[in-house]
Parts: C-alpha cells; sequence; structure tokens
C-alpha cells in the first residue's frame, strides 16, 4: 500500500507524473521513520524536523502535522511488516520544467513502508569506514531530495569494502555519507556542532542525550581526521544503523580494533530507549 496525497493506493496502480519537480529537479525533501513491533519511533520528531526543512525550502506542506502523523501511523498499522522504515516524501508538485517556483503547483506527498532488520551484528562486531572529501552544498541540515553527493560517497565507501564514507571539509570531519560521526577520547565524546555542515539526526540528539543523562561528557566541537584517527573509540548513529562502533578507518585500527565501553553503553541505553517507547 502506498500513501499518495490523501489517499492510500496499492503499489501496482500508483503512478507519479514526469514533470513532478521531485523527479525532475529533487525539489523536496523527506524522512525515514523507523517502527518496531508496530511502534513508531520518535516520529513526532522526524515530523518536526521535515516542518523544518520544508520551510528552509520554502515549500508549503499540503498538510497538517497531525493529518501527515495519523496517515503515516494508519499506513504502518495496515502494513504486514511488522517492524520496518516508513519512507516519505513531499515535492513542490507537478509543473512545467522551469527552473523558478511555479505558481499554481500542488505539493505532492508520497510515503510507503519497507521491511528492515535492525544491524545487530555490525552493532556488536564494529564497521569499517572510509575517508572522502565532503563535497555536498553548504545546507546540509535541510534534509532535502539532492542526495547525489551522498550517493557517491556511499558508493565509494563500498567500492573501498567500507560499511561508511567519513566526510570532511578541509580536514574537519563532518558526518557520514547518511549517518552522524561521534569519537571519544579520554572519557569524552566528540561530534560536529549541528549546523548547517550535517543533518541534526534524530538519532544523534537522542544518543547526546542518554549519554548527558548517563554523566558521560558531550562536546559539540568540531574535530580533525588527525583526532578521528587517533581517537580511543569511533561511532556512528542513524534512524537504520542506531549506535554502531566503527572499528577500522581504512588502514588505521581504531583502539584494539573492537567496540569501546562509552559505545557498548551507549548501544545499551538506546536499547532500553526503543523498548520502553
Amino acid at each position: 500500500m502506498i500513501l499518495l496525497n490523501d489517499d492510500f493506493i496499492k503499489r501496482e496502480k500508483t503512478s507519479i507524473n514526469l514533470e513532478d519537480r521531485g523527479f525532475q529537479f529533487g525539489d523536496g525533501v523527506y524522512e525515514v521513520i523507523r517502527y518496531y513491533d508496530k511502534k513508531t519511533f520518535k516520529m513526532e520528531e522526524h515530523l518536526e524536523r521535515l516542518q523544518r526543512s520544508a520551510k528552509n525550502i520554502r515549500l508549503q506542506l499540503p498538510y497538517s502535522i497531525e493529518k501527515i502523523k495519523n496517515n503515516l501511523e494508519k499506513l504502518m498499522k495496515e502494513s504486514d511488516i511488522k517492524s520496518g522504515n516508513i519512507y516519505m516524501q513531499i515535492t513542490r508538485g507537478v509543473a512545467a520544467r522551469i527552473h523558478p517556483f511555479p505558481k499554481k503547483a500542488q505539493p505532492t506527498l508520497v510515503a510507503y513502508v519497507t521491511p528492515f532488520k535492525r544491524p545487530l551484528d555490525n552493532m556488536e562486531n564494529g564497521v569499517k569506514a572510509h575517508l572522502t572529501e565532503d563535497i555536498r552544498w553548504n545546507r546540509c541540515d535541510i534534509k532535502s531530495l539532492n542526495l547525489l553527493a551522498n550517493v557517491l560517497a556511499k558508493q565509494e565507501a563500498v567500492d573501498n569494502e567500507s560499511f561508511e564514507s567519513i566526510l570532511h571539509r578541509n580536514g574537519i570531519v563532518t558526518e557520514g555519507s547518511s549517518t552522524n560521526i561521534f569519537i571519544t577520547k579520554n572519557n569524552v565524546i566528540h561530534t560536529h556542532p549541528a549546523n548547517n555542515f550535517i543533518l541534526n539526526g534524530i538519532t544523534r540528539l537522542e544518543v547526546i542525550k542518554l549519554a548527558k543523562e548517563n554523566n558521560i561528557e558531550v562536546k559539540e566541537e568540531t574535530f580533525t581526521v588527525e583526532d578521528l584517527l587517533k581517537a580511543d573509540e569511533v561511532f556512528l548513529t542513524s534512524t537504520t544503523s542506531e549506535v554502531t562502533p566503527i572499528i577500522q578507518v581504512d588502514d588505521i585500527i581504531i583502539s584494539d580494533g573492537i567496540p569501546g565501553p562509552i559505545t557498548k553503553k551507549l548501544i545499551d541505553l538506546f536499547e532500553q530507549l526503543i523498548n520502553a517507547d
């Protein structure tokens, strides 16, 4: 089942107009919302970010947040997928292909559910990452459909037999191609501040909150590639990866090449948060 605007349509009967600006320009925003055992995880926070992203590209949401939330909940509950992801995107709509905003186009909302297993093996054993230059635009805080640079970075990770690419601008680590990046040094967590150079991840925010509630110091300050490679621990967060240790960056083994104690603690705390919600 697909949610198209305000209608629930069978997947095989769904079609998108070729002149939709999301298809032609990537002119829109999106969210991926995780759910576990038919319970959505931080739905309100995701929808608040959706509002901010839409406002930043001057896109008027076609429905109230409450209506969108209700429709997404219905889409999830009527699916036969017990645990998975809700993908939703809103574009500026259908119009003749010209660059300026069309005056009469109505936004298009599309959402659907996909199965997704928790990455338990990665969380337990850790993953390898690859360093690459951050070539994205300067509004990475907007969760827009323009993801080509992220796609290229992710493929570069795959080409280097890695799970993720860690991006850097002039030697300053920003984030991953689809994740937020953290390091620890001397029992302090460091992560890039939530400005225009990173997407302020929902999982990122929850992990920072969990750390502070458990007396783990967090510094939202920039750190360098050198800091990354000399860190005691490195880990990433995202909606689909939750909290995942990084035990190797290219040819550099992080610490002893095993997930560290702070990362393990955060994994346990995040597990409790999922079960509590």
